[in-house]
């Protein structure tokens, strides 16, 4: 048993720098989970999004901070990191290109963040998604990691990449509604907002 302490005492001293700094990084991860997620909820709140989009949102965050985390703390006992130096360059490229080119899956949930972010995609907005002389739009209904919700004057249900979303011109709440989606100017409005407010 005193043997067991001493060579626990022993490795205490020489790793002692790093047992701490692991524990401050735990801390660090700690600290910023209890910033972000409270942060979190009140951007979903102000969005009026359903409760389904914050539990993504924190998971996404919780995993992104911890993969950063623990490559830290890694690096803190020595991991050696010189065999990934080749690979790693190829895989920051990949994952840049991943999260935010127009094409890729991925960037739906970069672009998932800024409309969580954005108070003009709040849910229960009405938004015209023009590219070209093609459009659509609806109702936001739900926001999700890939896609937004989208719901139509005549209840149909559109679902589109968030990432298309933020890149193309939108018009948030529009004074006309035309249907689904078609071709702006072969359309004549099914709605118009001021017709309504003139009615009695």
């Amino acid at each position: 048993m005193d043997s067991i302490l001493a060579q626990a005492d022993l490795w205490f001293a020489q790793y002692k720098i790093n047992f701490i700094l692991s524990i401050l990084i735990i801390g660090l991860y700690e600290f910023l989970q209890r910033l972000a997620i409270p942060k979190l909820e009140i951007l979903v709140e102000k969005g009026a999004l359903k409760n389904n989009a914050l539990r993504k949102a924190v998971t996404i965050t919780r995993l992104f901070n911890g993969v950063i985390a623990l490559a830290i703390i890694l690096l803190i006992w020595g991991f050696d990191f010189n065999w990934l130096l080749a690979v790693s360059s190829g895989i920051i490229a990949l994952t840049g290109v991943a999260l935010f080119a127009s094409w890729s899956i991925l960037s739906n949930i970069t672009a998932f963040f800024i409309l969580l972010v954005h108070q003009s995609y709040k849910r229960g907005n009405f938004i015209r998604v023009v590219e070209g002389e093609n459009f659509v739009e609806g109702f936001i209904a739900e926001i999700n990691i890939f896609n937004t919700v989208l719901i139509s004057d005549n209840r149909e249900y559109i679902i589109y990449p968030n990432n298309l979303l933020i890149a193309r011109p939108t018009v948030v709440n529009p004074k006309t509604h035309y249907s689904a989606m078609g071709k702006v100017q072969d359309m004549k409005p099914s709605v118009d907002c001021n017709d309504e407010k003139k009615a009695p």
